[in-house]
This record gives C-alpha cells, structure tokens and sequence, in this order.
C-alpha cells in the first residue's frame, strides 16, 4: 500500500504549495523589516517550523486512509464544538484584537476556528454520504444546523472572518451532494439579505452619497416589525394558496421570496445585535474607504498604495516602502499579498494568482476522478475553504471585498492557518491515493 502511495503521490501539488510556503517566508521576512533596514521581528524563523512541522504532518495525512474519518466525524464535530465552546470561557480563551477566538499554552497558541473547518468538513460529508435516500428538504435542514452551530459559537467569539468561511463550504458540498439548487439559493439569498439588511443603515449614514430616507425606516424597531409582519403574512398566504387551493406556480414562488425577506430582516436584527459597530463597518467600508482614511478604511487604502507602487515588475525584493514604513496593517498575515505586489509587481502577482488557480483545478480533477461519494464530499469542502481564502484575500487587499480578516493559505503568517493548509492538503493526496477505490 505504501509502495502505491508513493507511485500515485501528486508531487506537482505538494511543489506548487512549497513555492507559496516558500514565497510566504520570503514576504514574511521582508514584512518583518523597518525603514532602517532593522529586523524587527522573528515570525519568518516561526513560521519555518511551522512549515517543517506542517509538511510531516501533511505527511501523516496522506499515509492515513480518509475513509477512517467517516467513522469518526462524530465525534471530530463534537470535539470542534467543544473546541468553540470552551474558547469563549474568558479564563480559558485568549482575547487578541477583539476576537476571543484563541486557545494557548505558553507561548504556543492556535486558532480553534481553523482547525474546525476540517472537523465540520469530515462530518458534514459523512452525513451527507449516509443521507442519500433522505428526502432533500430533510437533508438540506439538518445540513444547515450542522453548519450552524459552529457558525454561531465563532460569531459570539467575534471572529466575523472565520465564521464566513463555514458558509460556503456547506453551499459547496451540497451542490456536490446533489441538494436541488433552489434550496441553495435560497440559504444564500437569505445570508446575503441578512448581512445587507444589518449594513444598510450604516451605509446609508456614512457610505452613500444621497441618503435615502426611507432605509432609515430599518433602523426604527417599530417599523421593522411591520415590515416583517407584512411580508409573513404574504408569505402565509402563500403557503394557504398552494397547499390548500391548489395554486399556481407563482404562489410557490410568492411564498419562497417573501420568506426570504422576513427571515432575512429577523436575522438582520440579530445580527446588529451580535455584530459590533466596527466589525460592520469593514463589511462596508471598501465601497468607500475615503469617509474614514484614518481608521475603518486605513487598511484597503494603504494596501491599494502598496499595490499601485509595484507596477509591472516591483521595487524589487525587501525594497518596499509602504511595509518597511510600517503603514500596512496586518502586513505578515491579512496583507501579506500586498507586499508581495509592491516588491513582485503585477507579475508577482499574477504569478501567485496562477499557482493558486492550478491548486484549485488539481483538486477539482481529483473529484472529478474519485469513486467515493464521501471523498467527493471532503475534497468538494476542502476545494471550497481554499477557493474562499484566496478570492476574498485577495479582494480584500485590492479594496473590492470587504476586509474580514482572511488569511492567505500557505502564504499568511500563522501556524493555526498553515497546519490547517497543509492537513487538508495531506487529505486530498489521501483521497488522490485511493480515489478509484469504491466506499
């Protein structure tokens, strides 16, 4: 079995990660580096034995058959929650930037929300492998608690960056599980519409050049509620209609829209409740990062400086300004990308955006070629968390997505981020080992 491994081991994957670990490194050194030439900070040295470490691990990964986890899933997803829970425990959990999200001895710490997108990943794609005969709806709603739960304990942590990536992921692996695409769309309208919902008074306040009055109405509990009150009762009326008289198609779909849209303003309400002032503010602040330079939008627009500064080929390497001025927030590890184009330029970039491209479709090929439902699922939720990582990092360092505090993968200074990398890059060699083996 070992000798077979070896034979059917995607060395190609395992080199593309090794550059971006090793362009990582690179760019984690120079970030660590002031106007003086003066190294200010061993994270490069850290982050080597990470990716030692992470390597031996990725190792151990593929030597193990993925199909043990399916009977363990269980038990990994009670001990993500229990990870989650205990996180939140002030004399337990380790509060940085505002986000209780940390675990710690000494001075090892790790990020529980990240090696948990694994855990929830091996259990969702187990119980979607075993429900295949279940009525879609029930799959559907017991996939969306399963993702829930953790959702909601990484949002009480204050980790709104984390607690988006569970999203996705669960979207993802029900399209692969074969949910009917309404119901996905539907979840995902109903997401988006509570995010928007919650953003909108804020925006209209800060963001938007003409006011419109009549979105200030959110912001006003009372009419809030009617506006809920009102779009339930179309809602109900539309599940009469259909259910009781027979109707005709538009009453389903009366009743799927205007559900979303008391759902949605339920949620929103919540949400604003959850979420703080300045976690809002970096949903929306990268349509206009100019109302607040100094602080909300210091980010987006000091990364968009680093960027433009590059141009074509870069200033060359540990020859950027705006990190070794110290202006770049978060340089080793949110913005790590930016430096990468001050000093790289556009072709830098584009180099790093190629590599990963080519990782996404390797892993999407070994789908396509896998024989076994529950490794279809894993790799399907694996392709997503890497899919997510990149697109919004890199719209976030480009100022078109919000800034949600999303590392790079492999590139991001982290040991949580590159061991979580690196583990479910030893799961899709394990998957490729085996994949033309059946359940």
């Amino acid at each position: 079995m070992k000798k077979k491994i070896f034979t059917m081991f995607d060395y190609f994957l395992i080199l593309l990660v090794s550059l971006l670990i090793l362009f990582g490194i690179l760019f984690i050194y120079s970030s660590n580096i002031n106007s003086n030439g003066v190294l200010v900070s061993n994270e490069h040295s850290k982050q080597i034995i990470w990716a030692v470490v992470s390597f031996i691990v990725m190792i151990v990964f593929t030597i193990m058959d993925y199909r043990r986890f399916e009977n363990m899933s269980r038990f990994l997803y009670a001990l993500a929650i229990f990870l989650l829970i205990i996180v939140l425990i002030p004399k337990i959990g380790i509060k940085v930037k505002g986000a209780r999200s940390w675990l710690g001895i000494g001075s090892i710490r790790f990020q529980p929300a990240e090696v948990c997108k694994i855990l929830f990943t091996l259990y969702l794609a187990q119980y979607l492998d075993n429900s295949r005969d279940e009525q879609p709806l029930k799959r559907f709603i017991i996939a969306t608690v399963i993702m829930g739960v953790p959702v909601g304990l990484i949002l009480l942590q204050s980790d709104l960056g984390s607690a988006t990536v569970y999203i996705p992921v669960y979207l993802v692996m029900c399209l692969f599980a074969g949910i009917p695409i309404r119901m996905i769309v539907y979840v995902l309208s109903l997401g988006l519409l509570s995010i928007f919902y919650s953003c909108l008074p804020l925006w209209n306040i800060h963001i938007a050049k003409n006011p419109v009055k009549i979105i200030s109405l959110l912001t006003i509990t009372k009419y809030r509620v009617i506006l809920i009150f009102a779009s339930g009762l179309i809602t109900l009326i539309g599940v009469i209609v259909r259910k009781y008289f027979h109707g005709p198609k538009w009453a389903y779909w009366v009743t799927y829209v205007f559900s979303i849209i008391s759902i949605s303003l339920i949620a929103s309400y919540i949400l604003s409740k959850v979420l703080k002032d300045h976690q809002i503010w970096r949903l929306i602040i990268f349509m206009d990062p100019s109302v607040s330079p100094d602080k909300y939008g210091w980010n987006i627009i000091q990364s968009k400086i680093a960027i433009g500064a590059g141009g074509l080929f870069g200033k060359s390497y540990l020859h950027g300004t705006q990190s070794h001025g110290r202006f770049l927030p978060e340089q080793s590890t949110d913005f790590i990308f930016s430096i990468l184009s001050e000093e790289w330029g556009f072709f830098g970039g584009i180099l790093v955006f190629l590599i990963y491209t080519v990782i996404l479709l390797r892993i999407l090929y070994i789908i396509k070629h896998i024989n076994s439902n529950y490794g279809v699922y894993v790799a399907s939720g694996i392709l997503s968390i890497f899919a997510y990582h990149f697109f919004i990092n890199i719209g976030t360092v480009m100022g078109i997505t919000p800034v949600i505090g999303i590392p790079m993968f492999f590139m991001s200074y982290g040991g949580s981020s590159l061991l979580t990398g690196m583990i479910c890059i030893g799961i899709i060699q394990s998957i490729n080992c085996r994949r033309k083996e059946l359940n």
